[in-house]
């Protein structure tokens, strides 16, 4: 028995030769895409002269395009000379044709490339601010079910404690028509992101916003005329208890910036304990702009500031009409906002506290104002 023929594990097949090459089928791959096409050649660009020749691709999506705009009685988008036309190639850039240079399209000319707009690498598409939100908490769900906030869904964790709240929840969501959805604890714990539920949840529709002008309208028309104002406050726990401040004490309006400020979400819901369903809330582009209506219409403006020039206790514009302005959690009333207020208003402290929090301020100025305004009575 000579060598290693009878060893256990011999090798009975031939080792793998050298790696088979693609015998030239993949040489459309290899080639170029042709000569960079100048402005006036490109049915894509504004300076396209619209004397050459489309591509067939290009020229089929124009030709489509014009007969959906004529079915439906419109101008078309594309197919004018000097226009920007976004007519998606298979290759997936903007404006690219499928077969420009002789490529068949796709990423290194392969055929069947992904069709669709480029992405560029690092940027995020913004997500959709009408999605549904759900509202978490005894309270907050009993609240928007009362004041008939448009609903989709009940969500009600398995085994939850029953009392008058969860009775009545049930009760009315089913008299609406609203489906019960029975789930896990743990599901619903991952639907609400963690967030303490009470083992119950409603989704509803995007916040409907007050329109501002309807909201100082309806507050004109009260006997004590009182609103809230926000200057970028962006913790929503904050604009939560801010608006169930305002409820408790007689506001008739909350209205916050669009941009860089905390809107009504779930978390702004639950605080409010269901308050941001009975207290009319307004998104105003311009807050200064919106301050300086208010003034026209004959209130008076007070902005919240520990430097103030007005104790909060010898504050006598509080029995008229009054704007009361909440600063942010940071830096306070921005610049512009404090010079449009009529008077800046400090409240008094017994120990030496740097600030209070913007929620706690605005609740004890509007307990404030109502003391003296039933005090008038």
């Amino acid at each position: 028995m000579a060598g290693n023929s009878q060893r256990r594990g011999r090798r009975l097949t031939p080792k793998a030769g050298a790696p088979k090459g693609s015998g030239g089928k993949n040489k459309d791959s290899l080639a170029g895409r042709g000569r960079t096409l100048p402005a006036d050649e490109r049915p894509w660009h504004k300076g396209y002269s619209g004397t050459e020749k489309l591509p067939q691709r290009t020229a089929w999506k124009q030709d489509k395009e014009r007969r959906a705009a004529a079915e439906e009685g419109r101008a078309p988008k594309i197919g004018q000379p000097g226009s920007k036309d976004t007519t998606w190639g298979r290759g997936g850039g903007r404006g690219v044709p499928a077969n420009r240079g002789g490529s068949t399209g796709g990423r290194g000319g392969k055929p069947g490339g992904r069709s669709g707009p480029r992405v560029t690498p690092g940027r995020k598409s913004n997500p959709a601010r009408d999605t549904p939100e759900l509202l978490v908490g005894r309270n907050p769900v009993l609240e928007a079910l009362r004041a008939q906030v448009p609903a989709t869904a009940l969500y009600t964790a398995q085994g939850i404690d029953m009392d008058d709240r969860i009775n009545e929840i049930i009760r009315t969501a089913a008299d609406r028509g609203i489906a019960n959805l029975e789930i896990s604890r743990a599901e619903l714990d991952r639907m609400t992101g963690g967030v303490l539920h009470q083992g119950v949840g409603l989704q509803v529709p995007p916040f409907a916003y007050q329109p501002f002008e309807d909201m100082v309208a309806a507050a004109v028309e009260q006997q004590a005329p009182l609103l809230v104002a926000l200057d970028g406050v962006t913790d929503p726990r904050n604009l939560g208890a801010v608006i169930r401040s305002a409820a408790a004490f007689g506001a008739q309006g909350v209205f916050v910036p669009e941009r860089r400020a905390a809107g009504i979400t779930a978390t702004a819901w639950r605080t409010s304990a269901g308050a941001a369903a009975r207290v009319p809330v307004a998104q105003v582009t311009n807050l200064t702009r919106s301050l300086k209506a208010c003034r026209d219409a004959g209130f008076t403006v007070v902005g919240l500031d520990a430097d103030g020039d007005t104790d909060l206790y010898d504050l006598e514009a509080a029995v008229g009409p009054l704007v009361v302005v909440v600063g942010s959690e940071g830096r306070g009333l921005s610049r512009l906002v404090g010079e449009t207020c009529d008077l800046t208003v400090s409240i008094p402290m017994i120990s030496e506290v740097e600030s209070l929090n913007a929620s706690v301020a605005a609740a004890v100025a509007l307990a404030e104002v109502s003391r003296r305004r039933a005090a008038e009575l």
